[in-house]
């Protein structure tokens, strides 16, 4: 295991910086924070839009359900997975809802039927993952769970372990439980190695909540699911010396935000692809999880954003797509190119010379010339899902967006999704159905042309 303590006086630097409110989702003491709250945003799209062209054409929207909330509390959707037939849909209330579970055996009438991780008040649960694996201690459908507080100090977060076999009755196996002082896992993965499973965690602000105690990127041993162990943990002033307080200065001199927001792999379990805001998306080598190597990562030019938020691999793990998610199209340093978080497509062939070879952008996210043009809503791009050549991106005021990556230099969008009044989450394929989870609205359900499932 590898673990750093940060740097001396990192909160002094830290309180001099820039604030740490970057994305949506970013933990702040208060959790919530504001960025639900734009102006006209009621007013974004007032009917629903779909268009569809190759690869998926003649789009459907078959079911639209609405939160009726759970013991008589309302709440947000957070991400949304697939597995077996099933749908689970993260929540996001100050009393912790859990995880909503939905039968999908008739997608058009998708029936809740449980729901878990919600028996601890003060937290949300963001990210879920659902894999089946077989070890000496487990065998069936694990499912892990992101556990964060609303209001830091108050109650542990971390990560949750569910045997979900049987999707009726869940069943609580584990919990890996970090210090209060730091608000939670916010995004995580799950992947197998033979008969062994690992759960990766992006713990964001670990490292300067916890001073050093504990980082944002962790790697733990879950064969056991009730013995959750960390076998591997990476600090990031080993990349970058001038890492402090949760900031640190690029090669331009420019003062840049840097914690691990998201992390997954691909379908070997071999590489780790971290999702570390300004500091890019890092490769990791963790085909021996004690010894994890970053081999690679993603660098951006003066004049971009930063905000590395989530990736997908295409093109057989050659091809990183990756999703930066930009709320302020108008950034105050003039250095930095105007416009909405969009996506950059990557020649991953080489993990450690990872090459720029194109970018997709929604209309609504492109640069715009005059202050004060943009419609009310929040347009960057969200999560990526890949099937086959087509790239399935979640939106937020911009619906779901499809696009083609036959050639991933040159991506075409080819169709949409934009539900009234979109606030569009997390997206996921599955069959011949894509997944969406609105924000303020519930789980939608279209039907698509051509099957395959994305994770």
């Amino acid at each position: 295991m590898k673990k750093k303590s940060l740097l001396a006086g990192s909160l002094a630097f830290f309180l001099a910086g820039a604030p740490l409110v970057s994305a949506h989702d970013e933990l702040s003491d208060e959790g919530d924070g504001k960025w639900q709250d734009v102006e006209g945003y009621g007013q974004v799209n007032p009917i629903t839009v779909i268009e569809g062209g190759k690869n998926v054409e003649n789009l459907k929207e078959v079911a639209a359900v609405p939160w009726a909330g759970l013991d008589g509390v309302n709440n947000r959707t957070a991400d949304v997975y697939a597995h077996k037939g099933f749908a689970y849909v993260a929540t996001k209330a100050q009393n912790s809802t859990g995880v909503r579970v939905f039968d999908m055996k008739d997608p058009s009438s998708p029936v809740e039927v449980s729901a878990f991780a919600d028996d601890r008040p003060g937290t949300w649960q963001e990210k879920v993952v659902v894999k089946s694996v077989s070890t000496p201690y487990f065998k069936g459908d694990l499912a892990a769970v992101s556990v964060q507080q609303w209001s830091r100090n108050t109650v542990g977060g971390g990560t949750v372990l569910y045997d979900v076999s049987d999707p009726l009755s869940p069943k609580k196996l584990g919990f890996w439980e970090l210090p209060e002082s730091v608000t939670g896992t916010h995004e995580l993965y799950l992947t197998t190695q033979g008969n062994r499973t690992l759960l990766l965690t992006a713990n964001s602000n670990a490292n300067y909540y916890s001073q050093g105690e504990v980082q944002d990127f962790v790697i733990l041993d879950v064969t056991d699911p009730a013995k959750p162990t960390p076998v591997f943990e990476w600090d990031p002033s080993e990349l970058e010396s001038t890492y402090s307080g949760a900031y640190f200065k690029d090669r331009d001199g420019v003062n840049r935000r840097a914690f691990a927001h998201s992390v997954m792999t691909d379908v070997t379990g071999n590489y780790a692809y971290v999702s570390f805001w300004d500091m890019g998306t890092l490769i990791f080598d963790i085909s021996s999880p004690e010894n994890a190597e970053l081999i690679g990562r993603t660098s951006f030019e003066r004049n971009v954003q930063g905000a590395a938020h989530s990736v997908a691999l295409a093109k057989g793990g050659t091809v990183l797509i990756e999703n930066r998610e930009v709320f302020n199209p108008d950034p105050s340093d003039p250095g930095f190119e105007r416009g909405w978080g969009y996506v950059r497509m990557y020649d991953i062939k080489d993990k450690s010379n990872p090459v720029l070879i194109g970018d997709y952008r929604s209309f609504n996210s492109a640069t715009q010339i005059k202050a004060g043009e943009r419609a009310a809503g929040r347009y960057t791009v969200h999560d990526p899902k890949v099937v086959g050549n087509t790239l399935y991106l979640s939106h937020y005021s911009d619906g779901v967006r499809m696009v083609d990556i036959t050639d991933p230099s040159k991506p075409v969008e080819i169709g949409s999704y934009v539900p009234k009044n979109a606030d569009i989450w997390g997206v996921f394929i599955d069959r011949n159905y894509i997944l969406a989870s609105d924000m303020q609205s519930g789980l939608k359900v279209v039907q698509k042309n051509n099957g395959g499932t994305a994770e």
